[in-house]
């Protein structure tokens, strides 16, 4: 079986890359298949991740990104006349490689991609949620666009041979897709070591931009007691535009000495092993992965009860904490609730290497060679 992803880039350290390599490796380790992924925005850049060599990476240099600091009248020519050029290059792709199935991660191709008849099934896979255009709350032109173009993904959806979301909260919000299926991220293998109680250290890890919320975290973190604030260290591992805006925001709530940004690790899990739990301060996700990676090592969970994910993954008291979304102080004492009690720790994390069952690899795998199958039927 022939497969083709399509992904803007792979050059982040982000979750989406870190999930499309764990399931390109997993099907490029087994007979049978054949494994491709396709770029518009690489730019010359190696990806962050090690894919495996059997795994085709082409990059087809459309580049929508070189444009985000245009004027908005040359950004929407310029994107119109990449729009072209995308749809030719990867339909001349498509009707070469005559893939059996094409995989969509939701960048600009998912509007056209299903009109390319090159024989191939089409799957719209999305690591969002529903309502992600509306998240900024825009008003105005700009929020007049954000609404139609969350209408418009409706219809983009239903489009597609088979259209994937992440949890059962977000199928929820589609409606009555006929070709609506759940499929989580997987977990991925987790590092033998032993969870250590006596750590005094809070991970968080993500892109520093609007979506991860981290200048949220950072104010919670400054709410918790000085007593307790000091015998622990809040370390954020991340590269984005706010990582200024979060180091100034930092030194002046005055808990530079707790408080520090990291640039992206490799060995997240290293990480993970040195740490007391993972917190999460996001407006939106999909299904955050690093939640279910952290909490695979036995961290508890901390975060916000935000759309979507959480609920799925977190049993409130039991392997996490979650409280309501965008309450600030309740964050800080969930926080410190956990940082206080090294017992509650000790249980929570006990609950919370559960997780890894939930989301094993091979379940999930299960299930999308099963999709695979029955789209080829």
């Amino acid at each position: 079986m022939k497969l083709i992803y399509c992904m803007a880039s792979l050059y982040n350290p982000g979750g989406m890359e870190r999930v499309l390599l764990n399931k390109v490796s997993w099907f490029a380790a087994r007979d049978g298949y054949e494994v491709m992924v396709v770029t518009t925005d690489q730019q010359g850049k190696p990806p962050f991740y090690q894919f495996p060599e059997n795994v085709q990476i082409v990059d087809l240099g459309i580049n929508y990104s070189v444009d985000n600091n245009r004027s908005p009248i040359a950004k929407i020519t310029s994107y119109f006349q990449k729009r072209r050029k995308h749809r030719k290059v990867l339909a001349d792709l498509l009707l070469r490689e005559r893939a059996d199935v094409v995989i969509s991660l939701y960048p600009s191709e998912s509007s056209f991609i299903p009109k390319i008849k090159d024989g191939s099934k089409k799957v719209l896979e999305l690591h969002l949620n529903r309502y992600f255009r509306l998240q900024y709350g825009r008003s105005g032109l700009l929020g007049l666009a954000d609404r139609f173009r969350s209408w418009q993904d409706v219809r983009i959806a239903r489009k597609f041979d088979k259209f994937v979301v992440l949890t059962k909260e977000d199928a929820g919000y589609w409606g009555n897709l006929p070709n609506l299926e759940v499929i989580p991220n997987a977990a991925p293998s987790v590092p033998d070591f032993s969870y250590d109680t006596t750590c005094r250290r809070v991970i968080a890890v993500g892109r520093l931009d609007y979506q991860k919320g981290f200048d949220r975290l950072v104010d919670a973190w400054a709410l918790v007691s000085e007593d307790t604030r000091k015998k622990w260290r809040l370390d954020i591992f991340g590269q984005g535009e706010w990582k200024e805006m979060l180091e100034r925001r930092i030194q002046s709530l005055g808990i530079g000495e707790s408080a520090r940004i990291n640039p992206p690790t490799k060995n997240i899990f290293k990480e993970y092993a040195s740490s007391a739990f993972i917190v999460m301060s996001s407006h939106y996700e999909g299904l955050p992965m690093v939640l279910i990676e952290a909490m695979s090592c036995g961290l508890p969970g901390v975060c916000f009860d935000f759309m979507c994910g959480p609920k799925d993954i977190i049993r409130d008291g039991q392997n996490g904490l979650l409280v309501p979304e965008g309450n600030i102080p309740a964050l800080s004492k969930a926080m410190e609730t956990i940082m206080r009690d090294e017992s509650l720790r000790s249980r929570m994390s006990a609950e919370a290497r559960k997780v890894a069952d939930d989301y094993s690899e091979g379940n999930v795998m299960e299930k999308w060679e099963r999709c695979f199958k029955e789209l080829l039927d």
